[in-house]
């Protein structure tokens, strides 16, 4: 046998060699269920990531046909008057006018959550209502009622008077993974039973706000196409699980433009629960105010890391300062979920209620520390401070410092709550529990200190200017 006949053969056998090897890692990577892809280094030939999937593409039949019919259009009513102007001297004299009746219409989506009725949908979609007109599956109409509304969410739940309506089982938006399929379904432009699929892009955003209102986002972001008119509709994963409620896009047409966002489904599940229950949201509060940490902050504040989440403030008689949380800690983690950033903290804290206990991993001079606490709400965490700063009575009125949620509503920096009236001047005068103090006799006041210093120094008479709960400015007079 010649030199050229054998190197011939030598090549033969490596080629039937390297498609032998390669057959037998297939034929051991492939199952009759799952087929797997087996990524190869292009130089080294080693096996880089195996990735299994049940099919060549992901089946969208079963979530779509069992979570279509869950998912109902909503018409929202809104009348009001419009005022015109007198038609005659007589009437501009003594106050008469004209009004004309004006009446707004806007749709949206709604995701039914209980057999007797009970729907989930977007507060932004019935805010201000004055008819809601729900549409099922069945091209049914409803008359709906609000049970509740929370603006700091974007969550409202309405109630129709029907039995045995179709549902969507909840998830877990916590087990949601980025790049995982969901659908979004829901009525854009009016086009009811729309569904669109696209990925998880992203987890914990949150969005700009043009205006100053208290808002707990941790958005789950997605590439599925949702339009004006989705809003409060479902976004579901491929096993037809409820796990967010479609809410907004960042758009500059107003149209999809690659970006959407969902309330995860377990905010949700907390909020629907507690509007059953008692009517209105019973919220937790942790009691720190947070910055994202980073590299550039790790440098900045000569951090051990650059994990977790910066603690700037403690709120005095809050949850995290009876734990023994101090200002500059770094939360790392709450009952073992581990944080990122803020939103990530707003998420899981809004799934809890008052008199839940959570365990908090924090960082403190590079030391790993586990503090234990029972979460309160927001009026308990005031009236604690309010009893740590000492009882100020105001004639009948209970003063209390002004929660930071109440504050950032109404765009204010500082101001003192009544918290109750009782017998006395302040009732006499007009004023009721709800209402923040922002000055007395011109001068302004910060805490129940600053107000019981200015009625030492008043002589004959106070001034109190502040807001009402609906950030709406009052002056009353109290006679000394």
């Amino acid at each position: 046998m010649n030199m050229r006949k054998k190197t011939w053969l030598v090549v033969l056998a490596a080629v039937l060699a390297g498609g032998l090897a390669g057959y037998l890692t297939v034929r051991l990577t492939v199952g009759n269920d799952n087929e797997t892809y087996v990524y190869r280094d292009s130089d080294s030939g080693a096996v880089v990531r195996n990735v299994s999937i049940s099919g060549e593409y992901p089946d969208f039949t079963y979530a779509a046909e069992t979570s279509v019919k869950a998912v109902v259009y909503v018409k929202v009513v809104k009348r009001s008057e419009q005022p015109q102007g007198p038609s005659s001297l007589f009437e501009y004299f003594f106050g008469f006018g004209n009004s004309i009746p004006r009446e707004q219409v806007g749709t949206g989506s709604g995701v039914i959550i209980s057999e007797d009725g009970f729907i989930v949908t977007n507060n932004h979609v019935v805010s201000g209502a004055t008819e809601i007109e729900v549409t099922v599956g069945d091209n049914k109409t409803f008359q709906a009622d609000i049970v509740g509304t929370d603006p700091a969410t974007d969550v409202a739940l309405l109630k129709i008077d029907a039995k045995g309506l179709p549902t969507i089982p909840m998830g877990d938006s916590d087990q949601l993974r980025l790049g995982e399929w969901v659908l979004a379904i829901g009525s854009p432009y009016g086009l009811t039973s729309t569904i669109t699929a696209g990925i998880v892009s992203a987890k914990g955003r949150s969005m700009p706000s043009s205006n100053r209102d208290f808002k707990i986002e941790s958005f789950i972001q997605t590439d599925a196409a949702v339009n004006p008119g989705n809003s409060g509709g479902a976004l579901v994963n491929i096993k037809g699980e409820l796990v967010g409620i479609n809410t907004a896009i960042i758009s500059q047409t107003g149209s999809y433009a690659g970006y959407s966002f969902a309330i995860p489904v377990n905010m949700v599940k907390k909020i629907a629960a507690d509007f059953r229950e008692y009517g209105s949201v019973q919220r937790a509060m942790l009691g720190i105010t947070m910055l994202n940490n980073s590299e550039d902050l790790k440098e900045e504040m000569k951090l051990s890391t650059s994990d977790g989440v910066y603690i700037s403030e403690v709120v005095k008689g809050g949850a995290a300062e009876a734990a023994g949380v101090k200002e500059g800690d770094i939360l790392l983690a709450i009952d073992g979920t581990k944080i990122s950033k803020g939103t990530a903290v707003q998420e899981l804290i809004s799934q809890h209620s008052p008199g839940d206990k959570v365990e908090l991993e924090i960082s403190r001079d590079g030391k790993i520390l586990r503090l234990k606490t029972t979460l309160i709400g927001e009026e308990t965490q005031a009236m604690n401070a309010y009893n740590q700063q000492g009882n100020v009575n105001l004639f009948g009125a209970q003063l209390v410092p002004a929660p930071r949620a109440e504050l950032e509503k109404l765009g204010l920096k500082a101001g003192v709550k009544v918290a109750s009236v009782d017998k006395g001047k302040v009732r006499d005068a007009g004023i009721k529990a709800g209402f923040i103090i922002t000055y007395v006799n011109n001068n302004p006041v910060a805490s129940p200190q600053d107000v019981a210093a200015e009625v030492k120094k008043a002589r004959r008479s106070l001034l109190i200017e502040g807001f009402d709960p609906d950030g709406n400015l009052y002056y009353y007079g109290i006679g000394l």
